[in-house]
């Protein structure tokens, strides 16, 4: 990835294409990267000797089929490409609903000079010398937390509400952990003692530790800050993305085990009558063996009966379409993101990149059809009125925001979408010849994989499926549990 300044004009440029020949020269592309990896693959198991009940996931994960062609792969992911259309990056005092604290997920590079500051360097600050003007705290390397039991050892990141920082228990023969040191303003830590109280419900829940949900290990206040233990991961999905799977995706065994276990997450969170709200692969962390997997990160996450109407609640890739045209929601809206999790897990590519809610709109229609005149007539925003800004006509056609490049300008026009342009089975499915270098069983998992995706990405919430439909579903009858 280029670390080029770019304006927002610039992330948001997609050139266009011949979609036919953009496919075909995919297709090629991936069959000569699947021959590549297979070879590296074999190579590396002469090597390998992994140890654990999901040997597929640590040996054999890089992707081997994917026939995509969207346009951002899933490695070039920013929340600059993924924030409202109507807003601006921006830090406040009241965080915006597309702005992430992804937990563990910026690497050192990433980091502000206000992280690397020292304690030394007070110009700025407050009486405390640790305080930056925006409430973050400036952690330093070798710093001890808690009257000197956690010592800092890595900085991880940094986010709307949070620093994150990498720590030794010295009352734990130096165990590694992640502290999350809250930003010192009032919002924010009202926001932090609501995701303790909601992780503490978890936990009770789920006292065994089986269902893949960040583990709570305790709370201190250090110089005025709220900070919160977590469990030592290391790294996330999207890190994953990157290091295994870019462009191609991690191959299909690697992706039910994890698909699995993001499904045992969601049967907790219903369990506890809660929406995380914000699931991506961000926000999901891996272990070093790469085997398990931990969802994480529930600032945003609020009981079912917190569902306020907000076209812009969970980042907007993954953004269900029951919160873009105002309906009620509940914990479908998780099932939706896992659903575009796991395709962007299996293809290395965003399945729905729109710049705007309403061009994410088309493109789930694009993909899936029309939606249930029913459904846009309930919705806040789905016929168009004075007092909204709707995106349909009374007759249910959809009214497509697009640049017009004559003019210069955003324009509206009708446009009636009945039947999908390419579905997920045209999407991911090879063909005939692709299919005969495949095994039996590889493409028998990969058409019940499509099969559960086209379940988990039904428009209409009600037909979603449930969690403990999709955990026995067929996917998942010959993974080792």
């Amino acid at each position: 990835m280029t670390t080029e300044k770019k304006t927002e004009e610039d992330e948001y440029a997609f050139e266009e294409y011949d979609e036919q020949e953009q496919e075909k020269r995919a297709i090629e592309e991936r069959r000569k990267r699947r021959e590549a990896l297979q070879a590296e693959y074999e190579r590396s198991k002469k090597t390998d000797t992994p140890s654990n009940e999901l040997t597929p996931v640590v040996g054999d994960i890089k992707g081997k089929t994917a026939n995509n062609t969207d346009t951002i792969p899933a490695v070039d992911y920013s929340d600059k490409l993924d924030r409202p259309e109507n807003k601006q990056p921006q830090r406040s005092d009241t965080p915006d609903d597309d702005n992430e604290d992804d937990m563990f997920a910026l690497s050192n590079e990433h980091l502000t000079k206000k992280q690397k500051t020292t304690h030394n360097t007070t110009a700025g600050f407050t009486a405390d010398g640790a305080t930056d003007p925006e409430g973050y705290y400036a952690t330093t390397l070798g710093e001890k937390l808690d009257n000197g039991r956690y010592l800092v050892f890595a900085m991880l990141g940094s986010g709307m509400f949070s620093t994150v920082v990498r720590v030794k228990d010295s009352k734990a023969d130096d165990k590694e952990y992640a502290v999350k040191i809250i930003r010192s303003q009032e919002s924010m830590y009202k926001a932090a003692q609501k995701e303790i109280t909601l992780l503490e419900r978890l936990k009770e829940l789920d006292e065994d530790d089986k269902k893949h949900v960040i583990r709570l290990e305790r709370t201190f206040e250090h110089r005025g800050h709220l900070c919160i233990v977590f469990e030592n991961l290391s790294m996330n999905l999207r890190e994953i993305l990157k290091k295994f799977g870019a462009n191609v995706g991690i191959n299909i065994k690697a992706v039910r085990a994890y698909a699995h276990q993001m499904l045992l997450a969601l049967s907790l969170l219903k369990k506890a009558n809660l929406m995380h709200a914000d699931l991506k692969p961000d926000n999901i962390l891996v272990s070093e063996n790469k085997a398990h997997l931990k969802v994480c990160d529930l600032g945003s996450a609020a009981d079912v009966s917190e569902g306020d109407i907000t076209p812009y609640l969970v980042s907007r890739f993954y953004r269900a379409p029951e919160i873009i045209l105002g309906l009620p929601y509940d914990t479908a809206i998780d099932m939706w993101s896992i659903g575009c999790t796991l395709y962007e897990m299996y293809t290395g590519q965003i399945l729905f990149a729109g710049r705007s809610n309403n061009e994410m709109l088309k493109k789930m229609m694009e993909l899936k059809g029309k939606f249930n005149h029913k459904l846009i007539k309930k919705g806040v925003f789905g016929v168009r009125k004075q007092e909204n800004h709707g995106h349909f006509t009374e007759h249910f056609e959809f009214i497509s925001s697009e640049w017009d490049k004559i003019t210069q300008q955003q324009i509206e026009k009708p446009i009636a979408i009945s039947k999908p342009v390419k579905d997920l089975r045209a999407r991911l499915i090879p063909s005939i010849n692709e299919q005969k270098h495949m095994k039996e069983d590889e493409i028998k998992s990969l058409q019940s994989f499509v099969d559960l995706l086209d379940k988990m990405l039904a428009l209409d919430p009600l037909k979603r499926i449930s969690v403990k439909d999709a955990l026995s579903h067929p996917f998942f009858h010959t993974i080792n549990l």
